[in-house]
């Protein structure tokens, strides 16, 4: 019935030079195990791509507050100043002197620009907090980054503005888990590779697919009548083989 089904919409396709969706579903449904191989292949390949030669990165925040020429934070102007200057400290933290400090008394073996990549600084809103993150493959190493930016960086704003140094009110953890990559994102995400380039390339073949399957394909194709039919031998023939060497030899016998 299937079978059936699909060779009258393949004649009704070609007509139109369209590909019928049914017809897709019949060729993805005949080819199952093999999406679903390419599934599991995507995934395994993408998630040992990721464990073996990606490698992880670390992050540490340390958390700064803003502080302007009144200690007190009674002030609704003082409030207001303060949230205005987050936004200078925020360049201030990302000048070269200031990352070229850092790299020096850490003896980093990396340029300013690398380490300024690394850098990610967020002010949450309504607030005088300045949130630095830094990231980098070492989780020692990158702790002792944020914390050493933290300090270079007060001082820097202290000198630069000549007003009261940014207090640091949290200082960085060693992180104990990898920020990126995600290893169990990039295995669905190479399932799902899998299954859409196994899934495109099934595509691909039904449109591709111009052989002659039916006897009416050929008298509309070629225009030419059939003359005769040679049915599949499973058509017609119901015993097995070795059924129909047996039934021959006993043949024979009779005929002797």
């Amino acid at each position: 019935m299937e079978n059936t089904v699909m060779t009258d919409r393949r004649k009704v396709n070609r007509a139109n030079n369209t590909v019928d969706l049914l017809e897709l579903f019949f060729a993805l449904k005949k080819r199952i195990f093999i999406l679903i191989a390419a599934l599991i292949a995507g995934g395994l390949i993408v998630g040992a791509y990721t464990k073996l030669l990606v490698t992880p990165l670390y992050s540490s925040t340390t958390t700064m507050l803003v502080l302007t020429s009144e200690t007190t934070l009674s002030s609704l102007a003082d409030l207001q100043i303060g949230s205005q200057l987050t936004k200078d400290y925020s360049r201030l933290i990302l000048t070269r002197s200031v990352l070229e400090e850092v790299i020096d008394n850490l003896e980093l073996d990396m340029s300013y620009k690398t380490l300024r990549s690394n850098i990610a600084i967020n002010n949450p809103e309504d607030t005088r907090l300045l949130e630095l993150t830094v990231t980098d493959p070492s989780p020692e190493r990158v702790k002792t980054i944020a914390d050493e930016l933290a300090s270079v960086s007060a001082d820097f704003i202290s000198d630069q503005m000549e007003v009261p140094a940014p207090k640091i009110v949290e200082e960085s953890e060693i992180p104990t888990e990898q920020t990126s990559p995600s290893l169990s994102k990039n295995i669905m995400l190479g399932a799902l590779l899998g299954l859409v380039v196994s899934a495109g390339g099934v595509a691909v073949m039904v449109m591709m697919d111009d052989t002659l399957k039916s006897e009416d394909d050929i008298v509309q194709y070629l225009g030419s009548p059939v003359l005769a039919s040679l049915p599949d031998r499973k058509d017609y023939i119901g015993g097995k083989p070795s059924d129909q060497k047996k039934s021959r030899k006993s043949r024979r016998r009779k005929h002797r």
